[in-house]
């Protein structure tokens, strides 16, 4: 198997759409690659596909190898720019050693991991039996290894394509939640000037593998701001930042009917040198920008006004616990992801998402959102739970990958757990006594435009995939 080969499949991937809940035309792909291989494959009713290369004459005996990667991607892109990700194919750059998508993600999360995947079936090298699995919707909620049915699969050894840090071995990741909250509020005349106030150019990025970077959380600080100005009479007009439940807010805008608009404007300014200070290194491209500006919507009555915005601003986010066993990993964090007034309603809709290797951490900290939102008269719920996964240091995969690094590369690899979830929590519940490790090339900016890959990197991880799969036994 050769990473020429991997990339070429992975730039007709960045033709297909892929967003979560939507993939049906990577699943269809999926189909017609396993049929014009001459290979068994089978689809469940959520989309989840498999597909089967038997194992080479004299390779019987040896135990199926499981391949695993998520079909779906996120889809974000800067503001302004023309992309719709349900048909548009992905615009990347080869440049510097990388590849990458400027204004849009670039989907090597996972469609790298599809990539090695397709390749290896193809390759004509003798292995025993392997079963690549594509799941749907990981991005989301991990639906397809949810919905996925007992005996779907059959091998007893997994290697996740998801991680994005080459030289890392992964044996644990933590588990998930979303906590959903929704304001609902009436609106009430007023005689204000309105100002639309608007932060952009942030970093963004994974709210897993990103959350301990310091990055700016644009719904975050827009909320820090017009807490700032409710003693000035400031009322709440319309609001929307952030995106996907996984990233990090980047943008925000919100429209406030204030008394005085030449001072809100003047106090979203000096606001806006302090964030350019406070984030010079994380966030060098953030702008605030303010101006006049009329909408045909009347304010959110003052009550409401004071309880949404307090709430937002008091909501945690970031770096909750760290590892007492791990050094320098995350064990608990919480993402405020995003909040829009849905259209045509007098509804503010926030979506948060939790995550902690320790379940009743992350139970806790879910709580700790609820708590706040509730007491702010809002309706919150909890969605999406995904349990965590264990390390296991004793694992037979990771003593054979090891041993395959060592002997490709004369280095030792890092062995490690990861804050972002991945799907083998699901599939050890599903499957008990898997046996499983995650490994990828070096990505970079994954779940914000500008993600990229990087492609000496590659080279290693493919190299790497292709020793352990080869000498398995």
């Amino acid at each position: 198997m050769q990473s020429s080969r991997v990339l070429d499949i992975f730039k007709e991937i960045t033709t297909i759409p892929r967003e979560s809940g939507h993939e049906g035309p990577m699943t269809d792909w999926l189909c017609r690659r396993a049929e014009g291989l001459g290979l068994e494959y089978k689809r469940d009713s959520t989309g989840n596909v498999l597909i089967i290369r038997p194992a080479a004459p004299g390779k019987e005996a040896v135990p199926t190898l499981v391949l695993q990667a998520h079909q779906d991607m996120v889809c974000e892109k800067n503001a302004g720019v023309k992309h719709d990700f349900r048909k548009d194919p992905i615009k990347y750059v080869i440049e510097d050693g990388w590849m990458i998508a400027r204004d849009t993600t670039l989907g090597a999360d996972d469609g790298i991991g599809i990539a090695a995947c397709m390749a290896l079936l193809e390759d004509d090298a003798p292995t025993g039996r392997i079963e690549c699995l594509f799941t749907i919707s990981e991005e989301t909620g991990m639906d397809g290894a949810e919905a996925m049915e007992a005996g779907f699969f059959s091998g007893k050894t997994l290697i996740n394509l998801d991680s994005e840090d080459e030289g890392q071995l992964f044996i644990g990741c933590a588990g998930g939640l979303n906590t959903n909250v929704k304001f609902r509020f009436t609106r009430k005349e007023s005689k204000l000037t309105y100002v639309r106030c608007s932060i952009s150019g942030g970093i963004g990025g994974h709210s897993g593998d990103d959350i301990n970077k310091g990055r700016a959380n644009t719904v975050q600080l827009m909320a820090r701001f017009l807490y700032s100005q409710l003693p000035e009479g400031l009322l709440l007009v319309s609001f929307d930042g952030g995106g996907k439940p996984n990233a990090i807010a980047r943008e925000c805008e919100a429209v406030v009917a204030v008394p005085d608009a030449v001072a809100c404007i003047s106090a979203f300014r000096a606001f806006g040198a302090d964030l350019a200070e406070e984030f010079h290194r994380t966030d060098p491209g953030l702008v605030c920008k303010a101006e006049r500006a009329s909408l045909p919507l009347m304010p959110v009555a003052p009550s409401a006004s004071r309880r949404i915005i307090s709430a937002l601003f008091a909501c945690p986010h970031g770096v909750e616990a760290m590892s007492q066993d791990i050094p320098d990993l995350v064990q608990t964090s919480t993402n405020l992801a995003s909040a829009h007034m849905l259209k045509g309603k007098n509804v503010l809709e926030i979506v948060t998402s939790q995550r902690s290797s320790a379940t009743s951490e992350r139970r806790a900290m879910a709580a700790k959102v609820r708590a706040n939102f509730e007491q702010a008269g809002a309706v919150v719920r909890h969605m999406y739970e995904y349990p965590g996964w264990n390390p296991d240091v004793n694992s037979h995969i990771l003593a054979r990958t090891a041993d395959a690094y060592r002997r490709l590369f004369n280095q030792e690899p890092e062995i490690k757990a990861i804050h972002a979830g991945l799907e083998c929590g699901l599939f050890l519940q599903k499957f008990p006594g898997l046996d499983m490790i995650s490994f990828g090339p070096t990505l970079r900016g994954v779940h914000a435009p500008g993600e990229k890959l990087d492609l000496a990197t590659m080279d290693k991880f493919v190299a790497l995939l292709d020793y352990v799969v080869r000498n398995f036994e």
